[in-house]
């Protein structure tokens, strides 16, 4: 049987998170009353005339910086004319003949090691609107909420070869418009979106193979099935001596199959011409500079300087910055309490258990890094138990509240009273015959049992190294009569 390569090229589209879209005023705000966020120029009005946002250009800027890419000083709005419901004015403006940047690379690292992905170019472009297909009355509904709003669109080079490569890739945009503040990279709120350009050819074969497009793909299991999928049907197409058609198709996901929508339009298709009511934008040198000089440090950045200074496993340094949120309140964090490694620790634990359980992202996470440094100095302190401090810190995750005054206000907080140990002690023991009487036999493992039953008497406000010490002093006393 023959052997086939898989050849793989994405046209990522990420929503770009300014407050307002790309040529006006509306809100970009995500979940709003349908087609509330509108007004005539992003619904295609007679007579409205666009007016490009500076921050659009500010943060296609950043991300073509941080991919590499070279800048067109000089770049342009082009009009691509296509009549859908969603596209209010039947073309939308984009970027065709001269996009703001192109000719980039990222470097992505897969179980076959790190390897360059090249960008053919990156361009800014406005979204279209959303169609909602309600099956009850038969009819299609249309929410212009989303057309306007501002999007970059970053075309790979066919460099891909495999859905584990698309993955990778996909992971390092994600993380990287995050870092940069660009996108908040949302699959399931379509706030990045990827479609999957696949051909197949005779494994060493220089010459590419008829690709198809997949669309509709929103998560990576998603766009993993589908390029699997997709891959299969041509080579069976192939092997049957068939040929495989170039066209769009879309990929459903509870089918886990794909269907042709249309054949694969070309540039000349859509009829671009430059845009008459937006002028050429100009980027000088000082505005790339000091685009430059405001870039944040990146994960791969982190990752090595979080082992470093924090002596944190590289496990652990990649946990704590798969998001850029998650480790912007790790480093605040732990600067409030000094205390790096505790404070990695209650990430790993406690942070990253509670988003699961609450299945909230850690784009999400609301709590404020100086509410959990003042718990971990306070469990540092011996003021409050691990077990009691783990309990508040849930009050924290879900509302932000102050443990100090928590504490106080619960009576939480660890009293060193010893006249309460001794007696607390001494109740325990001799309400327990049976369990002391194999303690004082030398059956140390009972010891523990007494150390539970303590701290449970008493609700943590106790440290556990005092309740052992009055239950050793006690015992022993007891021993020795």
């Amino acid at each position: 049987m023959k052997q086939y390569e898989t050849v793989i090229g994405l046209e990522v589209h990420v929503e770009l998170a300014t407050k307002t879209k790309i040529f006006c005023g509306c809100s970009t705000e995500f979940g709003g009353a349908p087609n509330t966020h509108t007004c005539p120029v992003c619904t295609g009005m007679p007579g409205s005339l666009p007016v490009l946002n500076r921050q659009v250009v500010e943060f296609a800027l950043k991300a073509g910086i941080a991919a590499n890419c070279k800048i067109n000083q000089t770049c342009r709005f082009d009009r691509k004319n296509y009549f859908y419901p969603d596209n209010p004015q039947n073309y939308q403006i984009s970027q065709l003949y001269l996009p703001i940047c192109r000719d980039g690379w990222v470097e992505i690292e897969t179980s076959a090691g790190k390897k360059k992905v090249g960008i053919h170019e990156m361009h800014m472009e406005e979204d279209a609107g959303k169609l909602i297909h309600d099956e009850w009355e038969d009819c299609s509904l249309v929410d212009y909420n989303r057309s306007g709003v501002p999007l970059i669109e970053i075309v790979s080079e066919p460099d891909m070869r495999s859905a584990e490569e698309v993955t990778a890739y996909l992971e390092k945009l994600r993380h990287m418009m995050q870092y940069l503040g660009v996108s908040d990279c949302k699959l399931q709120e379509g706030s990045m979106r990827a479609d999957v350009n696949l051909s197949v050819r005779e494994a060493g074969s220089e010459t590419f193979g008829t690709r198809t497009e997949m669309k509709n793909l929103n998560s990576f299991k998603a766009i993993t099935r589908a390029i699997e999928g997709e891959r299969e049907r041509q080579i069976e197409l192939l092997e049957a001596g068939k040929n495989v058609v170039q066209e769009t198709r879309r990929w459903d996901d509870n089918k886990e199959s794909s269907y042709a929508m249309r054949s694969k339009e070309d540039a000349k298709d859509y009829r671009y011409f430059p845009d008459p009511d937006l002028p050429p934008v100009h980027i000088s040198d000082e505005w790339i500079r000091r685009i430059r000089e405001e870039q944040p440090e990146m994960r791969e950045e982190k990752i090595p300087r979080y082992q470093k200074e924090y002596g944190l496993s590289e496990y652990d340094a990649e946990i704590l910055t798969e998001s850029s949120r998650l480790a912007k309140l790790f480093e605040e964090t732990a600067a409030l309490c000094k205390n790096p490694r505790k404070t990695a620790n209650w990430f790993m634990g406690e942070v990253l258990r509670l988003s699961k359980e609450k299945q909230i992202l850690p784009e999400d996470i609301s709590f404020s890094p100086g509410h959990l440094a003042d718990l971990i100095l306070m469990v540092e302190k011996k003021e409050i138990s691990p077990q009691n401090a783990r309990k508040v810190f849930e009050k924290i995750f879900d509302g932000d509240i102050d443990p100090v005054v928590y504490i106080e206000e619960k009576g939480l907080k660890i009293v060193e009273d010893k006249g309460l140990l001794e007696s607390t002690v001494k109740r325990i023991l001799d309400e327990n015959p049976g369990p002391l009487a194999e303690l004082l036999g030398g059956k140390e493992k009972v010891f523990g049992f007494f150390v539970g039953k303590m701290m449970k008497e008493l609700k943590g406000k106790a440290s556990p190294d005092a309740v052992r010490e009055a239950l050793k002093k006690e015992t022993e006393s007891r021993r020795d009569n």
